[in-house]
């Protein structure tokens, strides 16, 4: 190279030396010649550079070896470090790419209810957000509710995850732009409940016109306001994207939610019962079956306390006979008992405080002695953060329930709906579905002596013997949505094809 560059620097010199007449040549042609050089020089120049450089990068230590460094054996030694970094970090996070549309507006949602219950409102709303080709809001949570739970959204859920993860669908903020905070404190916005069980042509003709109207539509109370059935695969493929993948939960919540699943597998296979029989439970459905008289008072009065408790007056008698009410922990040991649940197994209790305290779980206890929950398996410096956390606290119930050998509902809420439809999405995990009417009907039977123990555990063994939570498909019921099988209980159209799944008749 340095050969090539003195040669050329002679030949540039030779054209600029004097002439004869010691006069500089400066006509124009030899100026070009002159300028020709230079050019071609540079060029030949960066092109060596260039070569050297790239070449110093990939075969530079071998080929340079005996060449003098620059660089001190301190920054070798931070270079090997920084190389052996990049090779153990983990890879980049490829995120989808940004769905581009025309976008019709904002959508403020608030969800209400418990966790689950918000969950899957969350859900709808996003589905509803990409078909109407709005702009969401991360989605507010209810505060006000019977557990008044301060917890916001990224307290529960990795918020980012949830943004990022879903752009290629839908367009999500986690506030409102400025100008646009200014509309809503000018009252220039609308806020409204939807239509409960709507069909997605009612957010299509009444809620669009809306938005694209006022630019900024607040919903409330937004659970259970999109239909179960008659819905685009698309939009239905959509819920359960932002259920099984979107909403996960924050880091601290999983990593504890590990820890406690770690301690139950280290005792073998484990067993988690949401047994549904707090206080709030009780006055809500009006179930005082085994309850003493005191008891059934202070549940009376609790429901009268909640103006939004429609249903004031109830017959205990009859709700727990149409099977409308949690079983009791009593009549809980009898059923899994009769089932041949293993009276070894680890049993973990994915519920609240339960009403009357060990006097009712004491039954459960003694035929089941390996009762435990989170607050038993773990120190309550573990759990000081999720204290007065409901949500928080129903969350690493809800992991755990998701990760269990056996999952059994005492009532069929809504974690015990979701869960099973997540168990489903997991490979059909076991998922005992009590029929809680026929359950009832047997055990008055069994304690009144019509019935010896073993008619009673064949059964109640013939009756669940297709309630394990296997393939099946929805019941769909066009003219009355309510009574339909739930969508998040069973989303088949996100499991397998259809045409393979048996048909429920009506």
């Amino acid at each position: 190279m340095c050969k090539v560059e003195k040669k050329e620097r002679e030949t540039v010199e030779m054209g600029t030396k004097p002439s004869g007449s010691g006069v500089v040549s400066t006509s124009p042609r030899s100026q070009m010649k002159l300028w020709m050089v230079r050019a071609a020089t540079s060029l030949l120049l960066w092109t060596c550079i260039v070569q050297f450089t790239t070449l110093g990068e990939t075969w530079g230590p071998r080929l340079l070896k005996g060449w003098p460094s620059c660089h001190s054996h301190e920054e070798e030694k931070t270079a090997v470090v920084l190389e052996s970094k990049a090779v153990l970090a983990p890879p980049l996070q490829v995120l989808p790419p940004k769905r581009v549309y025309k976008n019709n507006g904002y959508l403020v949602v608030s969800c209400n209810g418990g966790l689950n219950q918000m969950r899957a409102a969350i859900c709808d709303m996003v589905a509803i957000a990409r078909y109407l080709n709005v702009t969401l809001i991360v989605p507010e949570l209810d505060k006000t509710s019977f557990w008044a739970d301060p917890s916001e959204f990224q307290d529960i859920f990795d918020v980012d995850h949830f943004v990022t993860s879903l752009r290629d669908e839908v367009r999500i903020l986690k506030e409102l732009p400025p100008k646009l905070k200014k509309r809503v404190a000018l009252g220039k916005t609308r806020s409204m409940p939807p239509v409960s069980w709507s069909d997605i042509s009612y957010y299509h003709l009444q809620i669009l016109p809306l938005i694209q109207k006022y630019k900024v539509l607040h919903l409330n109370r937004t659970d259970a306001r999109l239909a179960n059935n008659g819905l685009p695969l698309e939009l239905q493929k959509l819920r359960c994207r932002v259920n099984f993948s979107a909403l996960r939960f924050t880091s601290q919540i999983e990593e504890l939610g590990q820890r406690v699943i770690r301690l139950l597998r280290q005792n073998g296979p484990f067993l988690v019962l949401h047994l549904r029989y707090e206080m709030d439970m009780l006055a809500f459905s009006g179930c005082t079956h085994g309850c003493s008289d005191e008891e059934a008072e202070e549940l009376t009065r609790m429901r009268y306390a909640y103006p939004w408790w429609k249903e004031k007056i109830i017959n205990s008698d009859l709700k727990r006979k149409d099977g409308l009410c949690p079983l009791t922990p009593e009549e809980t040991a009898l059923t899994l008992r009769a089932l041949d649940i293993d009276p070894n197994i680890q049993i973990y209790i994915a519920a609240g405080e339960i009403y009357g305290g060990e006097r009712r779980t004491e039954a459960l206890a003694k035929a089941y002695p390996k009762l435990v929950r989170k607050e038993t398996l773990l120190d309550s410096a573990d759990l000081r953060f999720f204290q007065n956390h409901s949500s928080q606290m129903a969350a690493l119930d809800y992991l755990v329930s998701l990760e269990s050998d056996i999952f059994v509902p005492t009532y069929d809420g809504n974690m015990a709906k979701v869960v099973e439809g997540h168990r489903r999405y997991l490979g059909f995990k076991k998922t005992i579905l009590l029929d809680r009417r026929l359950l009832v009907e047997l055990i008055d039977q069994y304690y009144n002596e019509l019935l010896s123990w073993d008619e009673f555990s064949s059964a109640v063994k013939e009756a669940h013997a297709h309630r394990f939570g296997q393939p099946t498909e929805r019941l769909v019921i066009p003219d009355r949505p309510k009574e339909e099988d739930y969508f998040y209980a069973n989303p088949y159209e996100c499991l397998q094809s259809s045409k393979e799944l048996p048909k429920v008749a009506w």
